[in-house]
C-alpha cells in the first residue's frame, strides 16, 4: 500500500483514535501497523472475529490486564548464555497473569454461536515456567526466601546480623550515654556496610572508620569499631545471597527458554485480543460496525460519517453513497465548501478500514465491493524540489499509478484535470474516466467542469450525485442528491468570505452573459433536491414511529393474549374438576366447555373489529364501555402520563388503562336488558360452602360475589348442601339484601338441587 495514499485518506490519523483503546504498549503498536487486507479470507477473518467480540462482551465481562512488551526479553533470549534478571522475569510473568485473566474471563465460549472466538481463546500456558514464577517471585517483583534452602537459610542469617548490629549500637550508645551526637537514632547503610550517622563535629569522640559525607558536610557515616567485624560477617552472607540468587535466575531463565515457544504464542495472541478489543471499543464509541465486503458486492454506504468528525465532538451529518447495480462511477457536484471532498474522503477512508477488517461508521446494510488496490489524485500535489506544478503533480503520481490499475482498484478523483485550461483539463478528466472505466475500475470523482456534470447525466454506468444547500440560508446541508448536478456558487463563497459586493457585481454580469440562465436551473434543481431530501427525512421518520407503534400494539397485543389464555385455562380446569368431582354431569360439562369456546372466537372477532383507544380521542364527560366489567362507565378525569381513564361505572369510581375501554355508545345493545360483557357467556364461577359456619360463609360469599363483577361475570353458582339447611339460608338472606345480585334460584335436579343455589348478578 502506497504511504502516500494512506496519508492523503488520512488513515494513520484513524489508526492512532483506535490505539487509544488498547491498554498495552505492543497492543498500541499493533494497531498503527494495521494495513487493509489484499485477501478476502482474512478481511471476514477479522471482522467475524470482532463482531463475536462484541456480542460476547455484551454480556460478559472480558478481562485483559495491562501487560509489558515481551519484544526485549524474546530478543535477549536469543543469547544462550544470557540470564533474565528480575525485571525480565517479572515481565514474563505479568503477561502470565495478563493470559490467565483472560482465560477465565473468557470461560469456553460456545463453538457454535463463537466459532472463531473458541479458537483465539486457547491461548497457551506454559506450566513450568507459571509455576515456577508464581514459587519463586513475590508480587513486588523480589525473590522469595522460600525459593531455594540455601537462599532462605541465608537471609535467616542476614537477619541475625542485622539485629545483632542494631543491638550492640543501642547497648553501646546508652552505655556511654551519647545519644546526643547521633544525627539518627537507626542505622544506615554505607558502601554496602552498616554506619551511624554523626553529627560532623562529633566523629572524633569515637574510633572508627567514616565511609561519606552527607551533601551538606553537617553528617557523616560512620562505622565503629564494634560493627567492623559484624560487617565483615554480613558481607559473606551478602555475598552468598546474590550467588544464590544468581543460580535462581538462571534456573528460571532457563525454564523460560524451554518454553519460548508457548510464551511467543501466548505473548502473540494477547497482542490480538488487545487491537481486536480495541477495535471494538472503538465501534462502541463511535457507533461503527463491521460491514459486508464481497467480489461480486455492490457499493452502498449508508448513513457513512468521517471517522475522524465523529470524534471532532460537533454533530455529523451522515450522508449516503451509493451506486446502482449497474453502476461503477459516481461523480459529485455542487458547490464549493458543500462537502463534496468530505464525501469522497468518507468512502476512500471507510473503504480502507473496511478491507482492514475493522468497523465503519456507516448503518447496518452497508456493503463494498472487494478492492486490493487504491489510486488517489486529492489535493494539490506540487512540488517545488522536484519542478513539479499543481497540474504536472497530478498527472506525474496519476501516471505512475495507472498501469496498475484494474477491475479491483478504487480510483478517487478530486477536482482532476484542475491548474490547466478548463475546457483542456475537463476533455481530459473525460478521457481518464473513459479509461478508467475500460479498465473495470470503480470511479469517486468530484468536479466543477460542466463538461463532466453532462457526462454524469449522459453515460451509462455513471450516476451524477450533488451537494445540497438550504434554498433559504444558501449553507450547505451536507447531503447527496442523486441523478443531478449542481452549480458550483463560486460568487456565494466569495461574498460569505468577504470579497467587495462591486466585484461581485462585475463578475456576475460576466457569468450573465457567459452562462445566461444556467444557473437559475441550478438553483431551481438544487431547491427540487432539498425538498425531496426533507420529504425522505419525514418519511423515514414517520416510518420509524409507525414501526415502534406497531411494536407497542404487537406486545399489548400478546399481554391480551397471556391474560385470555390464562382465564381460558383456569374455566376449563374448573369445568373439568367439577365433572372429577361430579357436580355436573358429562353432557353439562361438553355444553360449557363448547359455550367457552365460542365466547373466545367471539372475544377475538371482537378485538379485530373494534381496536383499543388512544388518549387522544378521549375526553371527560364521554361514555366508554370497560371491557373487564362489561359495563359503560363516564369519563372523570384522563391521566396522559400514566395513559390512565377515572370512570365512574355504575357510581363506582375507578382509574382503568386505556386499552381496556371501547366507545360506549357502540356497544349498547339495541333492545333493552342489559350490557355485558362477552365474559358473561362463559361458565358460571361456583363458590363452595360446605363445611363452614354461617358467619363464615356470609363472609365467603361477599368477597366471591365482589370477584365475579369484577371478572365481568353474568351468573354464578353457590354450592351450600343441604345438612341443617342453616347455611343455605344464611346464603338466601345475604342474597336478598345484596345490590350485586338481580335474582337466585335453587339449582335443577341434575344440577344439585336444593343443595345449590343459581345467582344471576345485577346488569
Amino acid at each position: 500500500m502506497d504511504p502516500r495514499i494512506l496519508q492523503l485518506l488520512e488513515f494513520p490519523k484513524v489508526l492512532r483514535h483506535i490505539s487509544t483503546f488498547a491498554i498495552s504498549e505492543a497492543g498500541r503498536d499493533a494497531c498503527l501497523l494495521l494495513l487493509p487486507e489484499t485477501d478476502l479470507s482474512r478481511i471476514a477473518e477479522r471482522s467475524c472475529l470482532i463482531e463475536e467480540l462484541l456480542r460476547f462482551s455484551g454480556h460478559t465481562e472480558i478481562r485483559l490486564l495491562p501487560f509489558p512488551d515481551m519484544a526485549g526479553v524474546f530478543a535477549f533470549l536469543q543469547n544462550p548464555l544470557a540470564v533474565l534478571d528480575l525485571d525480565g522475569l517479572t515481565g514474563v510473568w505479568a503477561m502470565l497473569k495478563a493470559v490467565t485473566a483472560l482465560r477465565d474471563s473468557l470461560g469456553t465460549p460456545d463453538p457454535v454461536l463463537y466459532p472463531r472466538l473458541e479458537e483465539l481463546a486457547a491461548l497457551p500456558l506454559p506450566p513450568r515456567t507459571w509455576s515456577a514464577l508464581g514459587r519463586c517471585l513475590t508480587p513486588d517483583g523480589d525473590i522469595r526466601d522460600e525459593a531455594s534452602p540455601e537462599l532462605f537459610s541465608v537471609r535467616q542469617e542476614i537477619r541475625r546480623v542485622h539485629q545483632m548490629c542494631t543491638r550492640r549500637v543501642q547497648d553501646f550508645f546508652q552505655n556511654k550515654e551519647l545519644s546526643g551526637i547521633l544525627q539518627d537514632d537507626y542505622l544506615t547503610i554505607s558502601s554496602d556496610r552498616y554506619v551511624l550517622a554523626l553529627k560532623n563535629n562529633f566523629k572524633g569522640r569515637l574510633k572508627g572508620i567514616v565511609h561519606d559525607y552527607s551533601q551538606t558536610g553537617e553528617t557523616c557515616y560512620f562505622e565503629p569499631y564494634f560493627l567492623v567485624e559484624l560487617n565483615n560477617t554480613l558481607q559473606e552472607y551478602r555475598q552468598e545471597e546474590r550467588a544464590e540468587e544468581q543460580k535462581i535466575l538462571r534456573f528460571l531463565t532457563e525454564l523460560v527458554r524451554s518454553e519460548e515457544s508457548q510464551l511467543h504464542e501466548a505473548f502473540d495472541g494477547l497482542v490480538r485480543f488487545d487491537t481486536l478489543l480495541a477495535a471494538c471499543r472503538f465501534a462502541r464509541t463511535a457507533d461503527a460496525r463491521c460491514i459486508d465486503i464481497s467480489g461480486s458486492g455492490r457499493l452502498r454506504l449508508t448513513q457513512a460519517r468521517h471517522p475522524l468528525l465523529v470524534f471532532g465532538g460537533d454533530p455529523v451529518v451522515p450522508v449516503d453513497i451509493e451506486l446502482k447495480e449497474d453502476q461503477r462511477v459516481l461523480i459529485i457536484t455542487g458547490g464549493n465548501a458543500g462537502g463534496k471532498t468530505v464525501c469522497l474522503k468518507t468512502l476512500g477512508l471507510l473503504a480502507l478500514m473496511a478491507h482492514a477488517g475493522l468497523p465503519v461508521t456507516a448503518a447496518q446494510g452497508s456493503e463494498l465491493p472487494f478492492w486490493d488496490n487504491y489510486a488517489v489524485s486529492m489535493g494539490d500535489e506540487q512540488s517545488i524540489e522536484q519542478s513539479l506544478s499543481t497540474f504536472t503533480a497530478q498527472i506525474h503520481n496519476f501516471s505512475e499509478a495507472w498501469p496498475d490499475i484494474d477491475s479491483g482498484t478504487l480510483v478517487i478523483l478530486d477536482e482532476f484535470g484542475v491548474g490547466t485550461d478548463p475546457s483542456q483539463g475537463a476533455a481530459l478528466a473525460q478521457a481518464v474516466v473513459d479509461g478508467l472505466m475500460e479498465k473495470g475500475a470503480w470511479i469517486g470523482a468530484a468536479t466543477h467542469f460542466p463538461a463532466l456534470k453532462a457526462y454524469g447525466l449522459s453515460r451509462p454506468g455513471v450516476r451524477a450525485a450533488s451537494v445540497i444547500f438550504s434554498p433559504d440560508t444558501k449553507k450547505p446541508l451536507f447531503r447527496l442528491g442523486y441523478d443531478q448536478v449542481g452549480a458550483s456558487r463560486a460568487l456565494d463563497v466569495a461574498r460569505e468570505q468577504g470579497l467587495p459586493e462591486s466585484v461581485l457585481s462585475r463578475a456576475e454580469e460576466y457569468l450573465y452573459l457567459d452562462a445566461g440562465g444556467s444557473e437559475e436551473i441550478f438553483e431551481r434543481l438544487n431547491r427540487l433536491a432539498a425538498e425531496k431530501e426533507a420529504e425522505l427525512a419525514d418519511m423515514k421518520m414517520r416510518a420509524r414511529a409507525a414501526e415502534e407503534k406497531m411494536a407497542r400494539k404487537l406486545e399489548s397485543l400478546e399481554r391480551e393474549r397471556v391474560r385470555m389464555r390464562t382465564e381460558l385455562q383456569a374455566a376449563s380446569q374448573e369445568i373439568v374438576r367439577a365433572w372429577r368431582e361430579g357436580r355436573q354431569g358429562r353432557k353439562e360439562s361438553m355444553r360449557e366447555l363448547a359455550r367457552l369456546r365460542e365466547s373466545v372466537e367471539a372475544a377475538g372477532e371482537d378485538g379485530r373489529e373494534e381496536a383499543a383507544l388512544s388518549l387522544a380521542d378521549i375526553a371527560p364527560g364521554q361514555i366508554l364501555f370497560y371491557v373487564p366489567w362489561g359495563k359503560n362507565g363516564r369519563v372523570c378525569e384522563v391521566n396522559a402520563r400514566k395513559e390512565r381513564v377515572r370512570l365512574d361505572v355504575g357510581g363506582v369510581n375507578l382509574w382503568v388503562e386505556v386499552r381496556d375501554v371501547r366507545p360506549g355508545e357502540a356497544r349498547q345493545p339495541s333492545g333493552g336488558g342489559s350490557t355485558r360483557h362477552v365474559a358473561a357467556d362463559a361458565p358460571p364461577l361456583r363458590l363452595d360452602l360446605r363445611g363452614t359456619r354461617t358467619d363464615e360463609a356470609e363472609a365467603e360469599l361477599a368477597r366471591f360475589l365482589d370477584r365475579a363483577l369484577l371478572a365481568g361475570r353474568a351468573e354464578v353458582e353457590i354450592i351450600h348442601g343441604m345438612g341443617t339447611g342453616a347455611v343455605r339460608r344464611a346464603v338466601h338472606e345475604h342474597l336478598r339484601h345484596s345490590r350485586a345480585v338481580e335474582s337466585f334460584c335453587l339449582g335443577n335436579a341434575d344440577e344439585g338441587g336444593d343443595g345449590m343455589t343459581r345467582v344471576v348478578l345485577a346488569g
